[in-house]
């Protein structure tokens, strides 16, 4: 039996040996079309080749296309189960020709994979085509030799596609496969269509026009082709089933769940095995593509499809989590084609564990209350929207979940009521929000927020992205637009901008207009829990609200942000590893040209400590390890190990950011740094290049911070250093490597000439430099008294010359003031033969009160004291001597 992933790869490789180039799926999340939440056809991704807005590398590709559609208009999510052919993640075939071959060739290829290489038998085949399109017709009789009776002309805009209300759009040409009789149902076009007997496998779009304002139809001067072939469909009718769940890659993933659950998928509970088959394979693709489930968005669409997988686990008799023990089943059948699925299975598998276990906690109490409040209701009766509300806000139940639960008793839901009940609510909050504080200065974007919701963030895997503008902000109040030269807030439904927050600095970039109208992102910010403001300037043109604009953040800045971020939490392990367990983050700036890091030390890191932290950083840069992102209940996070870093605000479920591995105590490779971060980072830490700490300073009592620089940053800062390190030993005519030892004898030779100067200056004072007419020593009464004023003497010297002049007299009292640029400094000795009569000490506090000083200490025999005010030198002397004069009459 010819296998799904065998399927896939003949499409790919029959389209590849005819000149189309293989390309990989596109992200379910849509870069180029904000109207969309989910990538739903195989023709997204190339939408703006079709439009003329970008040149394709090739002019020929295909591709097999991951798409979901459980959101929006594309909603399939409350059949999945109950048919053949509904689910919410499928895989869309497709050839597609940007200008190239037209009509001819895209059937002729067509006809021939699907009899030739397929094997299909011809006779089972019926095509539809528009009703106005007689090429088409005439065209799959001489390719195909189809009867005419087997062409089928349909008229309306089944067959006829657009892209919008203007834009590219032409006929359609449908391929049909005829299961046989036993199954009910007539062909495309007559009145029991809707019968599962005809099954549309491939759909061919010859895109041949430019729909323009007012109706109009002009043809486009390169056609083009978009195809479109349900992977499950074509694998049934390979495979000779009827329905898509009984294909091979259903039946693998449905024995996984009934291995799971110790259930086996019989017909009164094959629906849920069915649900749960499909929804792990959305989950676990849009988890891989950087969506994760919230309460917003596309994050609440990813939450209301893992919960109905998870109430259907829980209808199987499931008392504990199952889902997330699924992943390895969907990797060995699907992993080899989206390697993006082994690559984020742990963030996969930890994000459906947190949410199966948070909902265990909620699923039975909801339940309980759910069936006691619909116990006297009966099929046709209706839930009021107060009670299923208060499920949804104080139990954590969907209303999703509350009308599934109620499906199969055929009881519905007041949506009315639940609407109004929901409302209420949001203005108690707003009315309790606005009055506080600094929340009532932004009470606009409070409103904003209420009006359309939260911010769609999709900057962890893109910076660029199409959004539709929701609202301008101008001067502190919405305006309908914002014109050349005024500075305003763009609020958009999705964007690829970060806004600042956990130390890390909001994003610039622009903001263009489908027109080439331009907007300055200067910064981005979050206000009211989750608007993404982006704050900038109008420089060319206008905005309006409500229009379509490509939003590109400033690669190269967000490039050494994310390096930085992550440098950061190299530094915070290399610092605990370092000084000890008691460090933890205090707070952090990672900016583009600059990071710095704060943390609680009680002392200065030694020289020996930074370069320990510096290497140990570098080591696991050296790695170039993945940096790899789990969403994890904040508890168990913490409790795992993960660090959570100083002022920033956690909820529940939070981003868990692992990056570098050690031995761990037996030798296993384990997580080197494990932070709770919603931030931006690097996606290897080879990224961040090298980290390099240029300051080491206090903050305040008990906090040290690091300044650091990586990648080209550190790099010129390096460079720099070794210009003045060669330039230094040019000049002193030594070899780069002799620097140290060179600089350690001029200093040396330096201590020496300062202790020899310092001496001569000492000498010389001794020797006569007092101020002309002193007398160097005097006789008061029986008493000798040396008074000299010195300049140009070091004052930490006075206290070498007063030992000197003790000497020189005997038996005395030596006063000696020094004067240094202003200030003067006096010292004051008394031989140990008179201290019985003289205190050096108050004799030192005299003169200091004359030079404008206060106090001086030391001891009877020696003490020392200062002043500012040199110019009373003299004057000083003076009051000491008389001093003397009265002590010894």
């Amino acid at each position: 039996m010819v296998s799904v992933n065998d399927i896939r790869t003949h499409f790919l490789e029959y389209f590849g040996r005819h000149d189309h180039a293989i390309l990989p799926s596109g992200p379910l999340v849509p870069r180029n079309d904000p109207t969309l939440m989910f990538t739903n056809a195989g023709m997204v991704p190339f939408k703006d080749y079709f439009t003329g807005r970008a040149k394709p590398t090739s002019p020929r590709a295909v591709t097999s296309q991951k798409c979901v559609r459980a959101g929006g208009k594309h909603n399939d999510l409350d059949n999945v189960g109950y048919t053949a052919r509904h689910h919410t993640f499928f895989e869309m075939l497709g050839n597609f020709s940007f200008g190239d071959y037209f009509k001819e060739r895209a059937i002729e290829l067509a006809w021939k994979l699907v009899t030739k290489e397929f094997g299909i038998d011809a006779s089972r085949l019926l095509v539809t085509v528009y009703a106005e399109d007689e090429e088409a017709f005439s065209l799959w009789r001489k390719i195909a030799g189809l009867p005419e009776d087997k062409i089928i002309r349909i008229g309306t805009s089944d067959n006829f596609w657009q892209m919008g209300d203007t834009g590219p759009c032409g006929p359609c040409s449908e391929i049909f496969y005829d299961h046989g009789a036993a199954i009910p149902g007539g062909p495309p076009g007559s009145f029991d269509e809707d019968g599962d007997r005809f099954i549309e496998i491939w759909n061919l779009v010859f895109m041949q026009f430019e729909q323009v304002a007012g109706g109009e139809r002009q043809p486009l001067p390169r056609p083009s082709i978009d195809t479109g072939m349900g992977l499950e469909r074509i694998a049934a009718v390979l495979q000779g089933v009827h329905d898509n769940y009984d294909i091979d890659l259903f039946r693998h993933l449905i024995e996984a769940v009934e291995t799971a659950t110790k259930v086996k998928a019989n017909e009164e509970n094959r629906a849920s095995h069915r649900v749960i088959a499909d929804h792990l394979r959305a989950t676990s693709f849009l988890i891989a593509d950087g969506v994760l489930p919230s309460n917003d968005g596309r994050g609440y669409v990813l939450r209301r499809i893992m919960r109905r997988a998870m109430r259907h686990a829980h209808l199987l008799g499931a008392g504990e989590p199952v889902i997330y023990s699924l992943v390895p089943s969907l990797i060995r059948e699907m992993g080899q084609a989206y390697p993006e699925l082994a690559r984020a299975e742990a963030l996969i598998t930890e994000t459906l564990r947190l949410e199966e276990n948070r909902f265990q906690k909620t699923l039975s109490r909801g339940l309980s209350l759910l069936e006691e409040a619909t116990s006297r209701l009966t099929k046709g009766d209706m839930l009021d929207g107060e009670t299923a509300f208060r499920l949804y806000d104080t139990y954590g139940f969907p209303l999703d979940l509350t009308q599934d639960a109620l499906k199969n008793r055929g009881i519905g839901v007041d949506l009315a009521g639940f609407t109004d009940a929901m409302d209420r609510q949001r203005q108690e909050a707003r009315a309790s929000w606005a009055g506080s504080g600094e929340a009532a200065t932004e009470e606009v974007y409070l409103a904003l927020k209420e009006e359309h919701g939260a911010s769609e963030f999709l900057g962890y895997s893109t910076e660029t992205a199409e959004a539709a503008v929701l609202a301008l902000v101008h001067e502190g109040k919405p305006v309908e637009r914002l014109e050349a030269g005024e500075s305003g807030a763009v609020i958009v439904n999705q964007t690829p901008f970060y806004g600042e927050s956990g130390g890390q600095v909001g994003d610039t970039g622009f903001i263009r207009s489908e027109r080439g109208d331009l907007f300055r992102v200067n910064d981005t910010q979050k206000k009211a829990d989750g608007l993404f403001v982006h704050l900038g300037k109008m420089e060319e043109g206008e905005l309006a609200a409500s229009e379509a604009v490509r939003m590109e953040v400033d690669s190269a800045r967000r490039a050494t942000v994310r390096a930085n971020h992550s440098a950061t939490h190299l530094l915070h392990k290399a610092l605990r590893d370092t000084l000890g367990e008691h460090v933890a983050q205090k707070g952090s700036l990672v900016a583009p040209d600059r990071l710095r890091f704060d943390f609680s030390h009680p002392k200065p890191m030694g020289e020996a400590e930074v370069r320990r932290v510096e290497d140990e950083a570098n080591a696991i840069i050296l790695q170039d390890a993945p940096v790899t992102t789990r969403l994890m209940d904040r508890d168990a996070a913490i409790a795992a190990g993960a660090m959570a870093l100083f002022g920033e605000k956690y909820g529940d479920e939070v981003r868990v950011v692992t990056m570098g591995t050690v031995p761990g105590e037996s030798g296993e490779a384990r997580d080197y740094s494990v932070e709770l971060c919603g931030g931006t980072h690097v996606g290897a830490t080879g990224e961040i290049g090298l980290v390099k700490v240029i300051g080491e300073s206090a903050v305040a009592a008990g906090v040290r911070r690091l300044e650091a620089l990586t990648g080209e940053a550190a790099r010129h800062y390096l460079a720099e250093q070794d210009r003045r390190v060669k330039d230094l030993a040019a000049r002193l005519k030594v070899r780069p490597e002799e620097l140290m030892a060179r600089v350690d004898g001029l200093v040396e030779e330096r201590r020496r000439l300062e202790r020899e100067l310092a001496e001569a200056k000492k000498q010389l004072a001794m020797g006569g430099g007092g101020k002309e007419g002193a007398q160097p020593v005097r006789e008061i009464g029986p008493f000798k008294v040396m008074a000299r004023l010195v300049e140009g003497v070091a004052l930490k010297e006075l206290r070498g010359l007063v030992d000197e002049g003790k000497q020189a007299v005997g038996s005395g009292i030596v006063a000696i003031v020094g004067v240094n640029e202003g200030k003067a400094g006096l010292a004051v000795g008394v031989t140990s033969d008179l201290v019985d009569k003289f205190n050096a000490i108050d004799l030192v506090r005299l003169g200091s009160e004359v030079l404008g000083g206060k106090g001086g200490g030391g001891r009877p025999d020696m003490a020392q004291a200062g002043g500012p005010d040199g110019s009373r030198a003299e004057a000083a002397l003076k009051a000491i001597t008389s001093r003397v004069e009265e002590l010894a009459a």
